[in-house]
């Protein structure tokens, strides 16, 4: 079975039966252990007939107990061996079935981790939780053909080939029965296909819906439109319900034919059987052998038609899997040249800057110096994220780092140097000291000193445990401002040269926000910070504010210089502290400083 630390491989995104196939592939002596085992378990199964029409017409009919006991001992002994053959077919394909299922999840975990930031703008985060939490279970299913799949196809030819030293008539009544199987569940199978791949999309639309709701409930609850998206989200369920009966009523009939068929098998040959031994072309010991024969072929039956159900659902997930494997990563292009450096080599391709160096957006006229700390001010949050997104490169940008296209440089250099520590960013289950350490293991000393810059001394001394104690997923177990201060603790650790900081204090009342303003500043000293802000004393703070008006910087100066002589400038940073929740303080706070 794969290891969790070994490399997954590469896998073959050209369909869901091609993924399919590729699971197999990594595995090609498991495989045909599982498929060995399963036709060799099955086969036994339908010798113990044999050997029991043995112990009749040799033993059991003419009185003969020295041959009787050797057959019974020989039946003993193949049901002993099979069982042992059973445990370890058994053994086999779950490691196959896991193997699929591990190895599904690495390549999905580790492609969403190239994606990166590319990833929320080319799928949601529904269609992945439905992925690893649902399809990679049916995938791994999907690989039972390997076993009893191949074994049934064994055992059928070999179940044919006894009944043709008994009667032809036997042999071809059974070989007519895979067709007929075929025939009849052969529609069924593209049609579940068809119902499955849809019943799967309205449930990576619910799936997003459910996150959206509960993501934004309270504010939904505020704005007095819970009960319109709560309707939404009632009409979806019942879309989805009335697919699901649709998908069930595909399944039903596929499990009745896997019931029904076998049984409606057994019944004919049964009765023709008797008929023969009844004219006296079958002796006793055949009749009885046919029977067991046909009894053995049940379960073959019934597999095949199981197999036909878990590859049809399979190859739906399959499909699911392979569509997100084929989204890209944001392309590290010099869009100068054309050249693309994803290797990091090639035309066109440039070293980052040795030294700071000043940050410049050509669109916007924001240019950062080094070694500074800087703000940007906007009347909208999107045009002044955007300047964030073009410094940071996640998008388009004709942005420079020291003269040189920021995307001309290698991806990896960038992330390296350049963070951007959105308020929204997500926050992983654990520790709080793993959720603040990232990928790192700083120092005790280190994680002290972030935490007191980030003013979150109060969250880690409430915590049960202080810095040991769980954090569930995205912080729920914290409050907003909390959390806020947690990704900063987090965004400071990480320790960038360039730290691009999107609203870190807009969740703090106004006593926290004084303290985290001028601990910031202290914490970045000689490194080069950009916070995007509206808050006047995050704005005291900063070495050079920008002032941007439709995305464009209108002035550049200080903070106390931008309010004397910006009209726009003091009526956007007054509005605000108009504007806060008096329960916090944070206006009293706001308005002093604009004094």
């Amino acid at each position: 079975m794969i290891d969790a630390y070994e490399d997954p491989g590469t896998p073959d995104s050209r369909g869901g039966w091609a993924y399919l196939a590729w699971l197999v592939r990594c595995q090609p002596w498991r495989a045909l252990a599982g498929a060995v085992l399963a036709s060799v378990w099955m086969v036994l199964m339908a010798v113990a007939p044999y050997l029991l029409s043995k112990a009749v017409d040799d033993g059991l009919e003419p009185g003969d107990t020295a041959a009787l006991a050797g057959w019974t001992a020989a039946l003993f002994a193949v049901g002993a061996f099979n069982a042992w053959v059973s445990i370890m077919r058994h053994r086999t394909m779950t490691r196959v079935r896991m193997d699929g299922y591990f190895r599904t999840t690495k390549v999905v975990v580790g492609h969403t981790l190239r994606l990166g930031a590319a990833l929320p703008r080319q799928v949601g985060a529904a269609e992945v939780v439905t992925i690893g939490v649902s399809d990679v279970h049916t995938i791994a299913g999907a690989l039972t053909v390997i076993g009893p799949g191949v074994g049934s196809v064994v055992v059928y030819v070999f179940v044919a080939g006894l009944l043709l030293s008994v009667s032809p008539l036997l042999a071809v009544v059974v070989l007519l029965g895979m067709p007929v199987v075929a025939v009849l569940v052969g529609p069924l199978m593209s049609r579940l296909q068809g119902t499955e791949t849809e019943y799967r999309e309205r449930q990576g639309v619910l799936t997003a819906r459910i996150g959206d709701l509960a993501g934004g409930l309270r504010v939904l609850n505020g704005l007095g439109g819970k009960e319109l998206f709560a309707a939404s989200f009632d009409r979806d369920s019942q879309r989805l319900r009335a697919q699901g009966y649709r998908v069930g009523a595909v399944t039903s009939w596929m499990q009745a034919l896997g019931v029904g068929l076998p049984t409606l098998f057994l019944a004919v040959v049964t009765w023709l059987a008797a008929r023969l031994a009844a004219q006296g072309d079958l002796t006793v010991g055949e009749l009885v052998s046919v029977y067991g024969y046909v009894a053995v072929l049940i379960g073959p039956v019934a597999f095949l038609v199981d197999m036909g159900y878990q590859l049809s659902r399979g190859v739906v997930a399959a499909r699911r899997v392979v569509r997100l494997l084929r989204l890209k990563p944001a392309p590290d292009t010099d869009t100068s040249t054309g050249t693309d450096t994803d290797t990091g080599t090639g035309t066109g391709v440039a070293d980052a800057p040795v030294e700071p160096s000043v940050l410049h957006d050509p669109v916007s006229g924001v240019r950062v110096a080094p070694g500074r700390l800087t703000a940007l001010v906007g009347a909208r949050h999107t045009e002044v994220t955007a300047v964030v997104d073009r410094l940071g490169r996640y998008g388009p940008t004709d942005a420079t780092w020291g003269g040189v296209r920021l995307d001309a440089v290698p991806l990896d250099q960038v992330r390296d140097r350049i963070l951007v520590a959105d308020n929204e960013a997500d926050l992983f289950a654990g520790s709080l000291r793993e959720v603040v350490g990232g990928r790192r293991a700083p120092s005790p000393a280190d994680v002290g000193r972030a935490v007191r810059a980030a003013a979150a001394d109060d969250i880690v001394q409430g915590l049960p445990e202080g810095l040991e104690s769980p954090v569930t997923a995205q912080g729920r177990s914290l409050s907003g401002g909390q959390r806020q201060r947690v990704r900063l603790v987090r965004a400071l650790l990480a320790d960038p040269g360039t730290l691009l900081a999107v609203e870190p204090t807009s969740a703090l009342d106004a006593h926290t926000e004084a303290a985290v303003a001028q601990r910031l500043r202290a914490a970045r000293t000689g490194r080069t910070t950009v916070v995007t802000t509206t808050s006047p004393l995050l704005l005291a703070q900063a070495d050079t504010v920008h002032y941007l008006v439709d995305g464009k910087v209108t002035a550049t100066g200080h903070h106390h210089d931008l309010l004397e002589r910006e009209p726009g400038y003091r009526s956007l940073v007054a509005r605000e502290s108009e504007d806060s929740d008096p329960d916090t303080g944070a206006g009293a706070g706001a308005e002093e400083v604009v004094r």
